[in-house]
């Protein structure tokens, strides 16, 4: 089983975590979203009147990104919104949505069909993926709404100018070149990417790559992009397609092509009460889902981890700017 989203907790320091969530401040905490928002091409007729809902998030900048823009349509459609964005881990929201103590979030189907319901190989592909994660979800009390073509998956990243020479388009590519120069690739990753069987072992594999020990150089995520743009310390680094270091730091990504990783498209997810009482919900949310995809992530993203904006403000100006709603 993966690391949760590849970025956080244990499965078991986030179950105690969550314990300690949702029992203590986690979910008593939160604040009300107080925007004057109003409907723009969703929303119309104010469908959620009188609805309270809370909305929530994990706690990394695209996810409370889209948790923002969930609950300003909600708000632009008429519902007074409860704020609990930004929970530590994925267990945490994951559980908010299971009680019922949170109403909707965005989440990832690789992260899904993986860490909650204990799947060992993914589904290759990305709407087969979600259908899988959908129907077996329906026992937990979670209803899975249409996906986003937005795909927050593993890729490697390389300068443009070391690129320029390289020409690497795909990871069989990066294999091409590993058995030409096998001291020549030289790769970043972090700790747990490079230990774990569905991480650079079973990529290794998968590709038939010629890496030597030596040649894999292991420092925390942040530090990879900076690496990697340097062009002299790695020749590739471990990278998530939709961070906005990737445009900010000028890297190329190769493409997966024998899909050894996962599909991790975001796509909301309800409390199933919630969506039996809220079908509108629906409505509201999926021509947002259409519109998102991971070059708008990459984006959306960078103005909060390269510019240092806010995440709600990034949310709610891209909303407005998309016309999904307008200012109250």
């Amino acid at each position: 089983m993966r690391y949760i989203d590849r970025r956080l907790l244990t499965v078991g320091a986030a179950l105690l975590l969550s314990a300690a969530t949702l029992s203590g401040c986690g979910l008593k905490s939160g604040s009300p979203m107080v925007d004057e928002v109003a409907p723009g091409s969703v929303g119309q007729g104010e469908p959620l009147k009188g609805a309270s809902l809370t909305v929530t998030s994990k706690n990394f900048s695209e996810n409370i990104i889209l948790g923002q823009m969930i609950g300003l349509i909600f708000k632009a459609a008429g519902a007074e919104v409860l704020d609990r964005t930004n929970l530590p881990g994925s267990i945490s929201a994951r559980e908010a949505i299971v009680k019922g103590d949170a109403d909707a979030m965005y989440e990832y189907t690789g992260t899904a069909w993986i860490t909650y319901l204990g799947n060992e190989k993914p589904i290759t592909g990305s709407r087969d993926q979600w259908t899988a994660v959908r129907d077996a979800d329906r026992s937990h009390d979670v209803s899975w709404l249409a996906p986003s073509t937005l795909n927050n998956t593993y890729s490697l990243g390389i300068s443009k100018k070391n690129n320029a020479k390289y020409k690497l388009k795909t990871m069989s590519d990066v294999a091409a070149l590993s058995k030409k120069q096998p001291d020549g690739v030289t790769i970043c990753v972090e700790n747990e990417f490079a230990s774990r069987d569905d991480g650079l072992p079973g990529m290794v594999k998968a590709y038939g790559m010629k890496i030597p020990a030596a040649s894999v150089k292991k420092m925390d995520a942040g530090i990879i992009y900076t690496q990697a743009s340097k062009s002299n310390s790695c020749l590739v680094g471990e990278v998530f397609t939709t961070d906005g270091r990737i445009k900010a730091m000028n890297l190329d990504t190769v493409t997966d092509d024998k899909h050894f990783f996962p599909n991790y498209n975001a796509a909301p997810v309800i409390h199933s009460a919630t969506y039996k009482k809220y079908p509108e919900i629906a409505g509201l949310l999926d021509p947002l889902s259409k519109r998102l995809n991971t070059g708008i992530a990459q984006e959306l993203n960078a103005k909060v981890d390269v510019d240092g904006q806010d995440p709600h403000e990034v949310a709610k100006d891209w909303l407005i700017e998309e016309g999904f709603i307008k200012e109250g």
